[in-house]
């Protein structure tokens, strides 16, 4: 479904990605690993056509993605139809007045009658539990409903493609484990999902394929997430972990905050 073949990307001449070359299949569940700048929310960029490589190619469902074809609106709106971002921060991606306007924005955009979008809408606020949201303004939300609201927004696209940037930032343990139960649920249901983050024990909840990137913004190592886990050196290199990370009867424990997971 997704192929990049030595995507290279530089913001004003700063590397970003370097060589990057992989292939995602429909259906699975692959978390991108690594350290804050590594280039992970770049990656995601680009897959989802908010920017282009600057070297190399980017396939998806065989067919090469250019700023030519995004600049196409029957091209681009085919594009993100399939592929959906759920951003790091909410606050980027919520702008309307309401939480029903706000999930009905893209389905309008699509040219969906008015009868339709409205049984989408209600379709994902049913799902993720936020009926009495409907009316509120997104900015006077808190942190959890809003990207709840945020993940509603793009489900209401019914995209093959999610794909979620450090998605429990800033979620309490309850919320968090909400979220990552969603996730699990839509791949299960054939959803391929990426999904961005620092944290072991998510790519353990969420993939079984992880692709961990280093500070050189390559690819260190693509592997099922198991075996990348019991390998403290290679995670110790990529600074993902210290020296409270350890492993114990074939099982890998670390130190974390996160006891929601």
């Amino acid at each position: 479904m997704i192929h990049l073949n030595n995507v290279s990307f530089s913001y004003d001449g700063i590397p970003a990605l370097k060589n990057i070359s992989l292939t995602i299949q429909k259906g699975e569940s692959v978390s991108l690993m690594g350290t804050s700048g590594c280039g992970k929310s770049t990656l995601l960029r680009l897959l989802n056509g908010i920017i282009s490589p600057t070297a190399g190619s980017f396939h998806f469902d065989d067919e090469e993605i250019t700023i030519k074809k995004l600049s196409d609106p029957v091209f681009s709106k085919r594009f993100h139809k399939k592929i959906g971002f759920v951003f790091q921060n909410a606050d980027v991606q919520l702008f309307c007045s309401t939480v029903f306007d706000e999930i009905a924005f893209g389905p309008r955009q699509m040219g969906m009658s008015e009868k339709e979008v409205k049984e989408r809408v209600e379709d994902c606020i049913a799902l993720l539990g936020i009926e009495k949201l409907s009316e509120r303004q997104p900015y006077h939300l808190s942190g959890g409903e809003k990207r709840k609201t945020a993940i509603a927004t793009v489900l209401a696209m019914n995209p093959d493609v999610l794909t979620l940037d450090e998605p429990l930032t800033g979620l309490d343990p309850k919320t968090q484990r909400w979220f990552v139960d969603l996730i699990v649920s839509l791949n299960k249901k054939g959803k391929t999902v990426i999904t961005s983050s620092h944290s072991l024990e998510l790519a353990q909840e969420l993939s079984g394929r992880t692709i961990l990137f280093d500070q050189s913004h390559s690819i260190a190592a693509d592997t099922d997430t198991m075996s990348l886990l019991g390998n403290v050196e290679l995670l110790k290199n990529a600074n993902l972990i210290d020296n409270s990370y350890h492993k114990h009867e074939g099982k890998e424990h670390s130190h974390f905050h996160n006891h929601a997971l």
